[in-house]
């Protein structure tokens, strides 16, 4: 699946990629943008373009301006829009269900992220994904997690999930 990365004047408006991001796309570079809004640039609709897709998955931070708004405005150049609800954020609660519900409004499908993993992995026989898929859901699922690591070690004999051990530090004198 074709993945377009995106930032916000990051030297003088919004800081660099999260490192967490950037490590699942070591060698893919953001397009860095001077507008909230991705569609107004010119590069990153030639990105979407280059991809041959008419379907598009859009999450991100500050879903009223970088979410909502080229949600919309891809909606009326013909794509067929997708927000991934639960990896999209505002500054407030209020503010992302507003948008959320302007884009149900304008045309756009809200999924989660569990959801759209599922409709992708749909057949549990093809093997191709299986392993990747449920390492994802056992790790960033909770209890659906919990369900499919049941399964994986029940049904099929696999070794449970192994994961790192943490250090709990020593709690420090506060005040004398």
């Amino acid at each position: 699946m074709p993945v377009i990365l995106t930032t916000v004047e990051t030297k003088a408006f919004s800081g660099n990629m999260w490192p967490q991001l950037k490590a699942v796309y070591p060698y893919r570079e953001p397009i860095e943008r001077s507008s909230m809004n991705s569609w107004d640039d010119g590069n990153f609709v030639a990105a979407a373009e280059k991809t041959g897709r008419k379907k598009l998955l859009l999450c991100g931070l500050w879903t009223e301006t970088r979410i909502a708004l080229p949600a919309i405005q891809a909606l009326h150049d013909g794509y067929e829009v997708y927000v991934v609800e639960d990896w999209c954020g505002d500054v407030s609660q209020p503010g992302h269900n507003n948008a959320m519900r302007r884009v149900v409004q304008a045309g756009a499908k809200p999924v989660t992220a569990l959801s759209g993993l599922l409709e992708w992995q749909r057949d549990w026989a093809q093997r191709d994904t299986y392993d990747a898929v449920v390492d994802l859901v056992e790790h960033h699922f909770g209890a659906y997690g919990i369900g499919v690591e049941y399964a994986y070690t029940m049904v099929h004999g696999a070794r449970p999930t192994h994961f790192p051990e943490y250090t709990v530090p020593e709690l420090a004198v506060a005040h004398s």
